[in-house]
């Protein structure tokens, strides 16, 4: 299969022009990363997304993977000297893995079955002789069927000899491509999914109550239902079977085999139709139907759990600030860190101010002394166990001592998977894992980003059904996300980590790692070519990254911006042809307004690069993150038991699923807004509408204390 097939394909199936698929692949193919083609390379693509590159990768790999298996399949038919030239054709225009499988079955090797028995002892030209269905029932059955009778290999009766040319024709049946691709579009379009409560919970009162007696279509049941059957059947508190109508399904095959009724073995060929869709047909067409359909829903889940976290990887950060961090605790009590403007620790202290230490006059003179000896500027406090009543002690000891700082509440989710990382042990060896975790809540608030792409994306904890699904596929989605986050930010080349520096375009793990040791023993970076003399650093690996990191306050402006280097000469010659020099350029809007970039394409450069390089030149290293902002929780509503119907509280949006979103109102129980809550427009996909870490105003709709459940709507939709 020739690569131009492939391109072709691959445009066809994404709707997307010819030219900028082929040069998309071309580019992946030559390592060129996702990042970088999309943000610097728009003129070779036409201008596509971010989302485009990586379908277009996704979309390669997927006919990679397909070719590799063709070649194995046409190998295997090869062998057995099975291989025309028309079976050979189907298989090399084949687009589809499961197609290929449905091909390749009649030659597939198989172990031994009733049919490969009953052929070893002669019947496969009895069965042949059924299916042609040549002699009409004036024939005599008993003479034509004792022809094929062998003794010597236990076939000594009528019934046996036709029983084993019915299982050879069942499971030539079974094998037929067309017949498997007709039912498997039946079951698809008519059948439902059918759960039931296993014996042993149908009296028990389980989160699975409503699919003890469940069914509905595989056209339309959501993702989320499924995950959940799947999820319930795994805990063997849920079966769950296919639905359709067997008798019409029994009725297309014979359409498709039998001329007419009146042959005289159209019994036989009735009941080879009925063996194989009872033995072999449904039951595994059912199982692929059913994992096809969870692919689905798998995906569907992955991607809202990659958008969530892109979306918390991107929240809002506080900036050089210095701030406080706690996890609060009841009988463990608080652990109290600061870390100063760079996010470097400075100070740890433990506070007891809650039952059954109830140090409350100590902890209020701890936290007052810290404040003003390090000019606190805001207060991070973890929202785990003690979290309300922490915030409340917090705010009565700033109010009683007249201190300004704000109290935010901080998501603690993964924080205590990075303090027992080897990371953490690294940077703070000598610190206990819990004040680890105090540190990694206040450099949460200060650049979620750079904090949390030290975590597992999974330990995040933003999706549904994240340990159910396919983890191989969401790995590969977070890690996309995470690249794609932190390369639209971009990385301060002298202060990033090099977990940040590893998700850079082109960099990875080592070169990061070498980076960072460079910087340490070299001191800050004075351009982006001084990157050249980092081991392992090449000019394949700067061309990939140099656009996404930046160098404040270096020898060159430009390499504060997202301008590629490549790209410096262009800016170079607008500055000379407005008399000043870069410097006097870069965020002088008067002057940029008067650059016409239509002036300087090139071969090279073209006229979407020249804009972007304009729009940057406005506004160079700035943070396109949104500005920093929190939700307000009341100080009146601190458990369930405070909430009232139509009450409207400040909240923060924790989680998005397909069916709603989750917000964090300040009572340690997060409150579900259905997707019919969210708008008062029609939302077919949450994520349109609301983003994860978001604020926004909630109204209360009912409070369920004992089931811990709170219905809140969007306020005003």
């Amino acid at each position: 299969m020739s690569g131009e097939k492939i391109i072709d394909w691959i445009s066809s199936d994404l709707s997307l022009p010819e030219t900028g698929v082929r040069n998309t692949v071309v580019m992946l193919s030559d390592g060129d990363t996702v990042p970088f083609i999309s943000r610097y390379r728009k003129e070779k693509t036409g201008n596509f997304t971010e989302i485009n590159v990586r379908d277009i990768a996704d979309k390669l790999q997927y006919y990679i993977e397909l070719e590799t298996r063709k070649e194995t399949v046409l190998k295997s038919i090869e062998d057995q000297k099975k291989l025309t030239s028309e079976l050979k054709k189907q298989i090399e225009e084949c687009k589809e893995k499961i197609k290929l499988e449905d091909i390749y079955l009649p030659y597939k090797p198989k172990r031994q079955t009733k049919a490969t028995i009953a052929k070893a002892n002669g019947l496969e030209p009895l069965a042949m002789e059924i299916m042609e269905q040549r002699l009409s029932m004036k024939e005599d059955k008993v003479r034509v069927i004792n022809k094929y009778l062998n003794p010597e290999k236990g076939v000594d009766t009528i019934d046996k000899a036709a029983s084993g040319a019915i299982d050879i024709i069942a499971e030539r049946l079974s094998d037929n491509a067309d017949i498997r691709e007709m039912l498997r579009n039946f079951i698809a379009s008519t059948g439902s999914i059918r759960a039931k409560a296993t014996k042993a919970a149908e009296n028990l009162k389980t989160k699975y109550d409503m699919y003890y007696d469940y069914n509905e279509p595989l056209k339309t049941i959501p993702g989320h239902r499924l995950l959940a059957v799947r999820r319930g059947s795994k805990e063997q508190v849920l079966s769950w079977k296919i639905i359709i109508d067997d008798e019409k399904a029994v009725d297309m095959i014979l359409a498709k085999v039998a001329r007419n009724n009146r042959s005289l073995f159209y019994p036989e060929l009735f009941t080879s139709v009925k063996t194989a869709y009872d033995r072999h047909l449904y039951p595994s067409l059912q199982v692929e139907i059913f994992l096809a359909k969870m692919d689905v829903a798998d995906k569907d889940a992955i991607n809202v759990f990659a958008a969530n976290a892109k979306n918390l990887l991107l929240a809002s950060p506080a900036g050089r600030k210095v701030i406080m961090g706690i996890d609060p605790g009841f009988r463990t009590g608080c652990k109290v860190v600061v870390v100063d403007a760079n996010g470097n620790f400075k100070k740890y202290r433990a506070i007891f101010p809650h039952k059954p230490a109830s140090k409350a006059k100590e902890a209020e003179d701890i936290l007052a002394d810290l404040i003003e000896e390090y000019y606190v500027e805001l207060i991070a406090v973890g929202n785990g166990a003690a979290s309300k009543e922490t915030i409340a002690f917090v705010k009565s000891v700033l109010k009683k001592h007249n201190l300004s700082p704000k109290v935010v509440t901080v998501s603690e989710a993964g924080a205590s998977v990075y303090s027992a990382s080897p990371l953490a042990s690294q940077e703070f060896p000598d610190l206990d894992v819990t004040v680890r975790g105090a540190i990694s809540i206040a450099r949460r608030l200060q650049d979620p980003l750079a904090e949390l792409v030290k975590i597992d994306p999974k330990s995040i904890g933003v999706g549904q059904y994240q340990h159910d699904v396919n983890q191989m596929q969401l790995k590969k989605q977070l890690d996309d996300a995470v690249e794609s986050a932190v390369n639209y930010v971009g990385a301060n080349l002298d202060s990033a980590s090099a977990e940040l520096l590893s998700y850079i375009s082109g960099i990875g793990k080592i070169v990061a790692k070498n980076i960072v040791e460079y910087r340490a023993k070299n001191g800050s970076f004075k351009d982006k070519k001084g990157l050249m003399n980092v081991p392992l650093f090449g000019e394949k690996t700067f061309t990939q990254c140099s656009g996404f990191l930046r160098i404040a306050g270096g020898t060159n402006p430009l390499d504060n911006s997202a301008v590629h280097p490549e790209s410096y000469p262009v800016v170079e010659k607008m500055a000379a042809e407005l008399s000043v020099d870069v410097a006097g350029l870069v965020g002088n809007e008067e002057l940029i307004k008067k650059i016409d970039p239509k002036k300087y394409v090139t071969s090279d450069v073209g006229l979407l690069t020249l804009n972007d390089i304009v729009q940057e030149l406005k506004k160079p290293g700035v943070d396109p993150r949104k500005d920093f902002s929190t939700a307000r929780f009341s100080d009146e509503i601190n458990t369930l038991k405070d909430l009232k119907e139509n009450m409207v509280l400040d909240g923060t949006v924790t989680n998005v699923t397909n069916f709603g979103a989750f917000v964090d109102i300040g009572v340690h129980q997060d409150g579900l807004v259905h997707i019919s809550k969210l708008s008062a427009k029609f939302v077919t996909n949450p994520r349109e509408v609301v983003s994860v870490g978001e604020t926004l105003k909630v109204k209360v709709l009912k409070v369920d204390v004992e089931l811990k459940r709170i219905s809140l709507e969007v306020a005003g939709a």
